[in-house]
């Protein structure tokens, strides 16, 4: 199947399940980026969709501004609107993860600007296959070894990857057939970056029999396993948690007395729906930090706080990692509470200034957890803290509910 099909085929079951006449995409400048323009440009002009696109600039090498200047160019000849999307945060770190961060969030804010429906990347059956085996030497177990989504939602944007299907030298054979070229990224053959080792002994990897769709297939069965676990999590979530105040917390009786797969998978939910992290803690880490909190020691994972107490287990968020995170009254703060109220005010975490809600013991909630609630400002000044039991008129406080946990099992 040639990749133009390819790519009609992966549009129009993304169009089955929802909208996507205003598509985003995602490209850097390198091979399969640019081809995905180009298919999408096809596409677009038969569907009668319209399309945007945005490079990201990291900042990371000097060359990386004149990049996105070429592909701008490029997408004028196909009339296509660009932007560039700056990296404005010193990196530090993992500058690799960070970066990749960076670059969702700052495509996530663009394409709700912009009103977009979603935004497509660029990845290809090629990083299909070399994520696997990335994975693999990491030793994750089915979810990590799971297939790339091709249609999925985070930082409240829809994401697609209608090249998945598509080998890279595929679809670098139809930017030859157009005479198009692409940008060469020097870190693609810098052997200090994991993906650059993989890609090298995939050669040899091909050899045993471990080709490129070998590996795609075994990552596809392992998407169907990681669909039924899930369902099972789902079930045993069910009758053992709670949503409260935006914390998750798990009986820890019946949760203890569950399958390790199932009590890990839903730890790890917990701990995405709380901080809205991208990905799920490192399994390592997740095992080591759930055996301390049975154990009674309070710990922090992936900007969540972690503790056992009156025989529930306690996910909540951790103040520290909304020090920085605000919001307008009447938008999205943290990724799952609005807060209304008057103009001219900011949302952000209630902390220290509870001391300022004289009935906040009243609500019958710990301390820790009311002050990562949100509160509305003026200023240093605490107007309302609805979740304290401090209010104004004209404020409400809408937050994430046990059904939305449930549901977040289902879609990580």
């Amino acid at each position: 199947m040639t990749p133009e099909k390819t790519f009609e085929i992966a549009l129009d079951r993304a169009r089955q399940r929802g909208p996507v006449s205003r598509l985003g995409l995602a490209v850097s400048g390198g091979s399969d980026s640019m081809a995905m323009l180009v298919l999408a440009a096809d596409w677009a002009t038969r569907a009668g969709a319209d399309l945007r696109v945005a490079t990201v600039d990291h900042g990371l090498r000097a060359e990386a501004a004149d990049e996105a200047s070429w592909v701008k160019g490029l997408c004028a000849t196909f009339g296509v609107p660009h932007h560039t999307l700056t990296w404005a945060e010193p990196p530090s770190g993992n500058v690799q993860s960070a970066a990749r961060t960076a670059r969702y969030d700052l495509l996530a804010n663009w394409a709700r600007d912009l009103d977009l429906d979603a935004v497509a990347v660029g990845h290809t059956a090629d990083d299909q296959a070399e994520t696997f085996v990335m994975r693999l030497a990491r030793g994750s177990g089915v979810d990590g070894l799971s297939a790339m989504q091709d249609d999925w939602q985070s930082q409240g944007m829809r994401w697609l990857r209608p090249i998945l299907a598509t080998s890279r030298e595929e679809l670098r054979q139809v930017l030859k057939e157009r005479e198009i070229a692409w940008i060469e990224d020097p870190s693609n053959t810098d052997t200090r970056f994991d993906r650059v080792r993989v890609r090298k002994a995939m050669r040899d990897l091909a050899r045993l029999g471990l080709n490129r769709d070998r590996l795609v297939g075994t990552a596809e069965r392992m998407s169907e396993a990681r669909i039924a676990l899930t369902q099972a999590a789902v079930d045993a979530a069910e009758p053992c948690t709670e949503v409260v105040l935006g914390d998750v917390t798990f009986d820890a009786e019946a949760y203890t007395a569950l399958p390790t797969e199932t009590r890990h998978r839903l730890l790890a939910a917990a701990i995405r729906f709380v901080s809205k992290a991208a990905y799920r803690p490192r399994y390592d880490a997740l095992k080591e930090v759930e055996m301390q909190v049975l154990e009674g020691q309070r710990r922090t994972l992936s900007g969540c706080t972690l503790h056992l107490k009156a025989g529930h287990i306690a996910i909540g968020r951790e103040l520290n990692a909304l020090r920085y995170v605000t919001a307008q009254p009447g938008e999205v703060w943290d990724g799952r509470w609005v807060l209304t109220g008057p103009a001219n005010t900011l949302v952000r975490a209630l902390g220290d200034a509870i001391s300022d809600c004289p009935d906040w013991r009243a609500i019958g909630q710990p301390r820790g957890r009311l002050m990562t609630t949100p509160a509305l400002f003026d200023g240093d000044r605490l107007l309302a803290a609805p979740a304290a039991g401090f209010l104004c008129d004209g404020a409400t406080l809408t937050g994430p509910s046990k059904a939305d946990f449930l549901k977040a099992i289902l879609s990580h």
